[in-house]
């Protein structure tokens, strides 16, 4: 029979091992997951998160690597029944004790992970996942936003899966089954089935986005806002682009990276020439000096100025 002592310390480093695995970010909070999800609500996690956030789609983002290896670990133990359950049980600590005594250990690599799963490149899976439609907004941007740069509240409103009562059909499983459509005629069909999956409905729901202005912004481009569009049940959400577009200003048009400005002018400005003040976008003042010579007098009667922008 095992020490009292040697068996309270058992009973000690089991609870902090526990509380190690409610202290950090789960795996299950990596997955976006709850921690009784099915093997298959796993999977579809996993699938949509590591074509998020794979490399390939990231060049150069570190954070989203780290975020990729983070989802890989994650997948890796909670596909696996035993590793999943030592890791419910005991976090961690327990698979790593789990490791040095014997058992599986020491995982995959990240990419072979992502290759097992998919059975092939990142871009190959993307094209076979249902997704939400896009969304394109016409946003106008005023010309002082796009000269010094700016944000722009824009109220959105979309539908949001929520739960619903009772189960629903989904993607997890597919049944084929023979229909009669004549004497000795069978058609085959496939079903969408399934047991675990609970249901949702849509709800609408409305919030504010920041949408960010850059400087020197040109009409057509684009601001992403990735799977914010329209959501799809068993599928990914479109994503939101808003297209910039100049709005009309009082003073300034803008042509390339060009202000115009029209200046009306009296008669006698244009044979002898003026002086004026223009205020510029930022609000700093521009001056204007002219003199037209008497030989060659100018009978228009107004002045385009064409200030650069810089």
């Amino acid at each position: 029979m095992a020490p009292r002592g040697a068996t309270l310390l058992f009973l000690l480093c089991a609870l902090c091992y526990s509380l190690i695995a409610i202290a950090g970010k789960s795996y299950y909070d990596i997955l976006q997951l709850s921690k009784g999800a099915s093997d298959e609500q796993i999977k579809r996690a996993y699938r949509k998160l590591a074509l998020k956030y794979h490399p390939d789609k990231n060049p150069g983002n570190e954070e989203a690597n780290k975020k990729f290896a983070e989802i890989s670990n994650a997948y890796e133990v909670l596909s696996d029944s035993e590793k999943r359950n030592i890791y419910d049980r005991y976090g961690e600590e327990g698979l790593k004790q789990h490791a040095a005594s014997g058992g599986r250990g020491g995982g995959m690599n990240f990419q072979d992970i992502f290759s097992t799963f998919f059975g092939g490149g990142p871009m190959e899976e993307e094209e076979k996942i249902v997704k939400g439609d896009d969304l394109v907004v016409d946003l106008d941007a005023t010309l002082e936003d796009l000269y010094m740069g700016g944000t722009l509240k824009v109220w959105r409103e979309k539908n949001v899966l929520k739960p619903a009562p009772g189960k629903r059909r989904c993607n997890c499983r597919n049944e084929v089954y023979h229909k009669q459509i004549g004497p000795g005629m069978f058609q085959q069909m496939t079903e969408q089935v399934c047991e675990q999956c609970p249901n949702v409905k849509y709800v609408r729901e409305g919030y504010f986005i920041t949408v960010d202005i850059e400087k020197g912004m040109q009409d057509g481009q684009e601001v992403l806002f990735y799977e914010d569009g329209e959501p799809i049940i068993d599928g990914e959400s479109g994503d939101l682009r808003f297209r910039i577009r100049t709005a009309p200003h009082d003073v300034f048009r803008r042509e390339g990276n060009d202000l115009h400005s029209t200046v009306t002018i009296t008669l006698v400005q244009a044979l002898v020439g003026f002086e004026k003040t223009i205020k510029h976008l930022d609000e700093h003042l521009v001056d204007i000096s002219t003199k037209v010579s008497m030989k060659y007098p100018c009978f228009r009667s107004q002045l385009v100025l064409v200030c650069v922008c810089v």
